[in-house]
């Protein structure tokens, strides 16, 4: 006698990317540096890209953040072309920070008056943010003779100060000590529980695995890996 199979489960929704890359590909004196990538991005979520130098990480970035168009494919920002106004829902920092001549508060009042946030508005939310990035003490100081912690904490703050719904992070650790490197990460696991999206490139798979949910791996311009980020952190 046959035994009756039981029913099966229903399949959960699978909710639609917040951002996504559909057969994205780059290329720059004759040589292909991305190919065929094809990756979405969940609201909410911690995606961790790795891979070796040269694999095209940062490019990826770049491309998903509109800096650069591909050659090929496209970048959608909830199933729609990516455009000027995806783009000002996104923010991003890089390995070296990209300070502006100003003093520490200076930086921040600059980036909320630049998306027209009004005087007063901008001032709580600048003190604010000083808070959250421990540079309270260092206001009135010029930005760019912060140490290299203080200075990346400054444009971490300075990019999350429009409350972005995504943030790409160009290895925002990698000159850092351990110190500094704990300060920043919790700072990026606060903006998380906010809600905003993180895609980060990193080289330490311990940090992969301490920040993120999901992990890509690139390999000679091509996703060769994707998974949950311990899986496969692990094996790198």
């Amino acid at each position: 006698m046959l035994e009756r199979c039981p029913p099966s489960a229903p399949k959960a929704a699978v909710a639609e990317p917040l951002l996504a890359a559909r057969g994205l590909g780059y290329a720059a004196g004759g040589r292909v540096l991305l190919q065929d990538i094809g990756l979405g991005v969940a609201p909410g979520e911690r995606l961790m890209v790795l891979g070796p130098n040269g694999a095209g990480k940062s490019l990826l970035l770049r491309l998903l953040h509109g800096l650069i168009a591909p050659a090929t494919g496209a970048v959608l920002w909830r199933g729609r072309a990516l455009d000027a106004a995806a783009r000002r829902a996104q923010a991003m920092v890089f390995q070296q920070p990209v300070l502006l001549r100003r003093s520490v508060r200076g930086n921040l009042r600059f980036a909320l008056g630049v998306r027209g946030l009004g005087r007063r508005a901008a001032a709580e939310r600048t003190e604010t943010l000083l808070a959250e990035a421990g540079l309270t003490a260092l206001a009135s100081q010029p930005a760019r003779r912060l140490s290299g912690g203080e200075q990346q904490r400054l444009a971490l703050a300075r990019a999350l100060a429009t409350d972005p719904e995504v943030l790409f992070l160009d290895e925002p650790t990698a000159s850092l000590d351990p110190t500094a490197t704990h300060r920043v990460e919790e700072m990026v696991r606060a903006a998380n529980t906010r809600g905003v999206t993180i895609v980060m490139i990193t080289h330490d798979a311990g940090q992969a695995r301490r920040l993120g949910t999901r992990a890509v791996f690139l390999d000679r311009g091509r996703l060769a890996e994707e998974g949950p980020v311990a899986a496969l952190a692990r094996r790198r």
